[in-house]
């Protein structure tokens, strides 16, 4: 008698394949554990709230800071799920790859006078089934590298939302201190356009103070409508829409730190702890144990087996002759025997193991370029801050006494005043320059490829113009 186990153990294997499912909630909740700690201090998980609930409940806390954005657009965002759907599909691909081949059965009926055969043939791939197990790996192992992508798209799309965050607070608070200046401009040509009336002024006088007031109308419609701009592709990024887009924003960026963290061997850090290096030496290894696979397949890649069963009948005679048999299909390596499938296996490694030190390279060079961008931008931003700021706030307050005493005019007055503004709001450009420096290098540190990190002074309301000729 045959042993029952080795006898079961077929059917077992179809029954656990068929039991496999994909599951989208434990493939978020692996993407989120690669992402803990890589997003800042926003935690991705989600809370025993639904996803809806849990962005109304963000929204209503008030003016909403950073983290509560990186939160909103991770639970919220349709791209991000565009583009984690992809996940779902190769985990897809990888249960497909699990489950064992159907049998194929063939029946036919042929017929010659009072002659009829019916043939009946059941065949089952028995290569396919032999390489079940392999076949299985390799798909469980891209499944791992989606992993690690969608990680990426998280952590990417986490630091596009912190950087947009940045970027609409600082055109806010920018175009407010334009409107300051231009309350102080409007002032300078009323008192302008009083003293050119009672003959105290010349005309040339007063259109410098109108074209003054009409260069700085022009610079605040610029940046109400940049704060505008940034504020719409924060909303994109969160994927909010319909009353969800009228949430609040602080008046001000956060405060520089009083002293930046050591950053030491940053170089290593980043090839530590950055999942595209990850990827890239997974996808290595992974094209390497899958060489020795292409070899054994790659002369015989057709090995069938099956029962074949023939019935004559003949209707003249009155018989009928039963006749079955095993059946076995198999290549024939005469011309072919995986030359080509083995020499594209090996150039795939070669390919795989060249990206690797593609990215390693890559990451040592953009973790270095944040780390100086960041370092710089803070030197710019403090100096505004300890310097340009109190100097111009000084001069400001001088001026102001000087001019109730007479000692100077309301002209150099209100000069100094847009001097300050202009001040102010390049030392908040400098702020916001600092805060996007630093998402990029922790990006660049723990997660993935910042792309183009972002130049110190670029984008936003430049303000400076208000000042020239004053």
């Amino acid at each position: 008698m045959k042993n029952p186990t080795r006898a079961m153990a077929p059917l077992a294997l179809a029954i656990l394949a068929g039991c496999t499912t994909v599951s989208p909630d434990a493939l978020r909740a692996d993407v989120d554990r690669l992402a803990q700690g890589r997003v800042g201090d926003v935690a991705p998980a989600l809370p025993g709230r639904s996803r809806t609930e849990a962005v109304q409940g963000l929204l209503a806390k008030g003016p909403l800071d950073a983290p509560a954005a990186v939160r909103v657009a991770l639970l919220n965002s349709q791209s991000l799920q565009a583009s984690l759907a992809t996940l779902e599909i190769s985990e897809a691909e990888r249960v497909q790859a699990g489950i064992p081949p159907n049998p194929l059965l063939a029946v036919s009926r042929l017929r010659e006078d009072q002659v009829v055969e019916i043939e009946r043939l059941i065949s089952f791939n028995v290569l396919n089934l032999l390489t079940l197990p392999w076949r299985a790996k390799y798909a469980g192992q891209k499944t791992e590298l989606a992993k690690l992508q969608a990680a990426q798209a998280v952590i990417q799309h986490a630091a596009d939302t912190r950087k947009a965050w940045f970027n609409a607070v600082a055109a806010q608070q920018t175009a407010n201190y334009l409107r300051d200046a231009k309350e102080a401009a409007e002032a300078g040509a009323e008192l302008a356009r009083r003293m050119a009336k009672v003959g105290n002024w010349s005309r040339l006088q007063q259109a410098r103070q109108q074209a003054t007031l009409a260069d700085i109308a022009a610079q605040l419609a610029r940046a109400q409508q940049s704060a505008l701009a940034e504020r719409e592709k924060l909303t994109r990024l969160m994927g909010l829409w319909g009353p969800q887009a009228q949430y609040a924003l602080p008046d001000r960026l956060p405060d520089l730190p009083h002293v930046l963290p050591e950053r030491t061997e940053i170089e290593a850090q980043a090839l530590r702890e950055r999942l595209d290096v990850r990827a890239a030496k997974d996808e290595a290894r992974y094209v390497a144990d899958s060489l020795g696979f292409t070899r054994v397949t790659g002369a015989i890649n057709v090995l069938e087996l099956g029962w074949q069963r023939n019935t004559t009948f003949d209707n003249g005679a009155g018989s009928k002759e039963t006749a079955r048999g095993p059946e076995i299909e198999v290549t024939l390596p005469l011309f072919d025997w995986g030359q080509g499938r083995g020499a594209r296996a090996e150039a795939t490694y070669r390919q795989a193991a060249a990206n690797v030190g593609a990215v390693a390279v890559q990451a040592r060079s953009e973790v270095r370029e944040a780390w100086l961008g960041w370092r710089t931008s803070y030197d710019v931003a403090r100096h505004y801050r300890d310097e340009i700021v109190p100097l111009r706030r000084f001069i400001s307050d001088e001026t102001v006494l000087r001019y109730n005493g007479m000692l100077s005019s309301v002209w150099e007055l209100l000069a100094e005043a847009r001097n300050h503004v202009a001040a102010v709001s390049n030392a908040i450009t400098a702020q916001r320059d600092f805060w996007i420096a630093d998402t990029d290098l922790n990006t660049a540190l723990t997660g993935t490829s910042p792309g183009a990190i972002a130049a110190a002074g670029g984008g936003g309301a430049q303000p400076a113009a208000a000042a020239q000729g004053h």
